[in-house]
This record gives C-alpha cells, sequence and structure tokens, in this order.
C-alpha cells in the first residue's frame, strides 16, 4: 500500500497531530468562509437578500443530515477495511458509497427544483423575499450533488488517514467562493450582474474546481483512492454494503435532526426576554461553535483511528486511542476555553456593539463555556463505539440528554433563574452525556467482542 495506517505509526501521538491539525484548519475555515460570504451578501445586495440565503439554512441542515450520515457509515468502514491493509474492500466501500450519493443527490436536486416554492411556502417564507429566495435554493439544489460528492469524498479521504487533501479542498473551494461571489454580485471584470444567485453559483463552481482538482491531484500522488477503473467499476448498487453503511450512518443524521428541532425550541424560550437576550445567544453561540470544533475534530481523529486499528486486529489499541484522544481534548479544547474565559468581553464585542448586550454576553458564557470539555469527552466515546459498528446507544444517549435533560431543564430553569437558567440547562445537558456516554462505554462496550464489520 503506498501510505501506511495510521494505527501502524510507532508514535501515535504525533499521528494523532499531524492528522488533527489540518481537520481543525479545515473546520476553521470553513466556517470563516460561511460568515465573509454572508458579508458580502449582506453589504452588496442588503438585508432582503440576507433573509432570503437564511431561508435555504433549514434546508440545508436537512440535506446535510442525509449526507453526512452517508460519510459516518463509509467513514468507518473504510478505516476498517484500511487498517486490515485491504485496498480492494476500501474501493467497494468507497463505489457503493458514491452510487448512493449521486443517486441521492440527483434526486433531492430534481423533485427540490420542482417543489422549490412549496417547500418555501411550507417553512412560512416572508412572501417580501420569495422572488430572492426561490432562485437562489433552485440553483442551491442543482448543485447539491457536486455538493455532497465533495463532502463525501473528503470524508472518505480522511477514512484512510489523509486529512491534508481534504484540506487542500476547502481552500479551494473557499478562495473561488470569496472571488466568484462579489465578482458576480457586482459585475465585476466585464461579468454580468448574477444578483442573489451568485453565491449559490459561486458554492457551484468552487466544487466543481475541487472535484477536478482531486482527480489530477490524487492521480498525480498516485493515491489509493485515485478515480481510475479499479474504482470506477465499484461505483454501483452493492446492497449488502448500502445496508451496512445505512446501518451506521443513519443513527448519525437523525441525531442531527434532533439536535436541530431542540435547538429551535431553546431559541423559542430565548426570544421570549426579548431581542438583546436573541442577540446575546447568537454571540455566545458563535462563540462555543469555535471552541467546539477542535472538540468535534478531535472524534473524527479518534474514530478514524479507532477503525483503523479495528481492522488491523489491534482492538487491544483501543484504549490508548480513547486516552490520546481525551487528553487532546484536555489540552486543545481547555486551552480554548481558559483564552476565552481570560478574553470573552473582546469576543462578544466581535458580535455585539452594545455595551449592556456584551456584559449579558459575557455572564452567558461564563456559565456553559467549561462544559464543552465534558461535550469533547462525551463526542469522543461515540465515535470510538461508533468505530465498532455500536451506533445505537450511543444515539439514543444524545437524544435522550437532549430531549430528557436539555430541553426540560432550560423551561423549569427559566422560570426559575431567567434567561441565564437556559444556559445552565446546556452546561447540565453536556455533562449528563459525557457521564452517560462514559458509563456505556466503560461497563457495556469495553465488555463486548470486537470484531470488523466489513
Amino acid at each position: 500500500m503506498a501510505q501506511q495506517a495510521l494505527i501502524h505509526q510507532e508514535n501515535l501521538w504525533k499521528a494523532f497531530l499531524v492528522f488533527l491539525v489540518p481537520l481543525i484548519v479545515t473546520n476553521i475555515l470553513q466556517s470563516l468562509s460561511g460568515t465573509v460570504n454572508t458579508i458580502f451578501v449582506g453589504q452588496m445586495l442588503g438585508v432582503n437578500a440576507i433573509a432570503a440565503v437564511a431561508v435555504f439554512f433549514p434546508i440545508l441542515f436537512c440535506l446535510m443530515a442525509f449526507v453526512i450520515g452517508l460519510s459516518a457509515g463509509s467513514t468507518v468502514l473504510i478505516g476498517q477495511a484500511w487498517g486490515g491493509k485491504n485496498i480492494e474492500k476500501v474501493r467497494c466501500v468507497v463505489g457503493s458509497t458514491l452510487f448512493m450519493t449521486l443517486i441521492g443527490g440527483s434526486l433531492i436536486a430534481l423533485f427540490g427544483v420542482i417543489f422549490a416554492e412549496n417547500i418555501l411556502l411550507a417553512l412560512g417564507t416572508d412572501p417580501d423575499v420569495m422572488h430572492l429566495s426561490l432562485p437562489y435554493v433552485q440553483w442551491m439544489l442543482v448543485g447539491s450533488p457536486l455538493i455532497f460528492i465533495y463532502i463525501v469524498y473528503t470524508s472518505i479521504l480522511r477514512g484512510v488517514g489523509d486529512s491534508t487533501t481534504p484540506l487542500f479542498a476547502s481552500v479551494i473551494t473557499i478562495g473561488v467562493g470569496l472571488v466568484v461571489t462579489p465578482v458576480l454580485i457586482g459585475g465585476y471584470f466585464g461579468f454580468p450582474k448574477m444578483g442573489i444567485i451568485s453565491p449559490a453559483l459561486a458554492t457551484i463552481l468552487g466544487n466543481l474546481a475541487v472535484l477536478v482538482f482531486l482527480i489530477l491531484y490524487l492521480k498525480r500522488k498516485q493515491h489509493p483512492l485515485k478515480l481510475d477503473w479499479a474504482l470506477l467499476k465499484n461505483i454501483r448498487h452493492q446492497p449488502q454494503l448500502s445496508k451496512t453503511i445505512l446501518k451506521l450512518g443513519v443513527p448519525t443524521g437523525v441525531q442531527m435532526v434532533t439536535t436541530s428541532v431542540a435547538g429551535l425550541v431553546i431559541v423559542g424560550l430565548v426570544n421570549r426576554y426579548g431581542a438583546e437576550a436573541t442577540a446575546a445567544y447568537g454571540a455566545v453561540n458563535q462563540v462555543l461553535n469555535y471552541i467546539q470544533f477542535p472538540a468535534l475534530s478531535i472524534a473524527i481523529a479518534a474514530s478514524v483511528f479507532a477503525a483503523q486499528a479495528i481492522g488491523a486486529g489491534k482492538s487491544d489499541l483501543l484504549n490508548k486511542v480513547t486516552r490520546t484522544a481525551l487528553i487532546m481534548n484536555i489540552l486543545f479544547t481547555g486551552g480554548l476555553v481558559i483564552l476565552a474565559y481570560l478574553f470573552s468581553k473582546y469576543l462578544m464585542a466581535l458580535f455585539i456593539t452594545d455595551p449592556q448586550v456584551v456584559v449579558l454576553g459575557q455572564k452567558l458564557l461564563f456559565i456553559v463555556l467549561w462544559a464543552i470539555l465534558f461535550f469533547g469527552a462525551s463526542a469522543i466515546f461515540a465515535s470510538i463505539m461508533r468505530s465498532s459498528g455500536t451506533v445505537t446507544m450511543p444515539m439514543l444517549i444524545n437524544i435522550f440528554a437532549i430531549l430528557c435533560i436539555e430541553v426540560p431543564a432550560a423551561y423549569l430553569f427559566s422560570r426559575w433563574w431567567g434567561l441565564e437558567g437556559i444556559w445552565y440547562a446546556y452546561a447540565l445537558a453536556f455533562v449528563s452525556m459525557c457521564i452517560l456516554q462514559g458509563l456505556y462505554y466503560q461497563f457495556v462496550w469495553k465488555k463486548k467482542t470486537i470484531e470488523t464489520l466489513i
């Protein structure tokens, strides 16, 4: 094999760091690009344009639940096959995943374009922005197969331990977006003014550029996952593989949707306290999102290492992988948490101009910030278990913590302590989730016989 599996490398800490850092950078860049694109749209097209683009977010989230579910399922199988040094099995999983992605993406694009207006009406889109939202959403749905393939292929590359190529890909798609969006909005360099569809076209072109880059780059590098005949012949329906991928991936999608719905309930509670509370909520969430990136990236890295260990028949290394990931979480996430406490005022001021709301945001941030460490540990336990095919119980624990602890506690605590109570509920949910995942990991999962799934 051209590349050594991560788990076979002598220094686990070094291998973990080398894999992790590009992953964290990729996540941060993608988030920043979304923020900058929103600024372009807002500054160059106005408030209605931002509202029109924002309408797509709930649709996008549902689509992401589908594609991230597929990615999660395939990454586990690819990691195991790669750890077992079976390149043919890797290609089979890649082929099956790409087939499902192409079919699913094409159907979503077709039906999405046809029923886009009905979907927007069902979401309660403001009539004043419907003429802007409709073309934007239609173009985004047309380009969705490309977006899906990009997300799935970069996840697949991570499954074989390559986090650097996805970083290069991310830089390209972001770069194209940051150049093309303002050029098409403003009609610079002789290009026609494309208005609201500019960011959608930029997204499509960015993903096209990335796919061309991946084809050429992987071929030049003689990467095991280059798009050659050995891989192309596997892009077909493989019933057993498809079933296993969906079995592993669907719980992740369900978990995403549950988290989103619960989030809407929480926002509803926050909104009762007025515009200042909503503004503070938005600002605090922005900061938390960036602090969560390392935690989530560490969890992804842990699942890849664990899957490769299982595939290699080295289940005895799983404890070492878990321990390494948990220590990384303390170092990386803990470091960011400390910095956020120290510079909370300045972080809030990035998103809020009103001094009173800045103080409110600080107070809310202080309540929940420390709990991100528990969120990270919980995600690591769940990822390690997922790598062995244990997906249902970690999902149920996650959903239980959200629906049976976070939401009721937010309602109850807000009656006792006002707005601050909602944030105490967040912290309680993170800690509870961590304890439950940890207990199940230690006393149930560790006693199971770990076998490869492929």
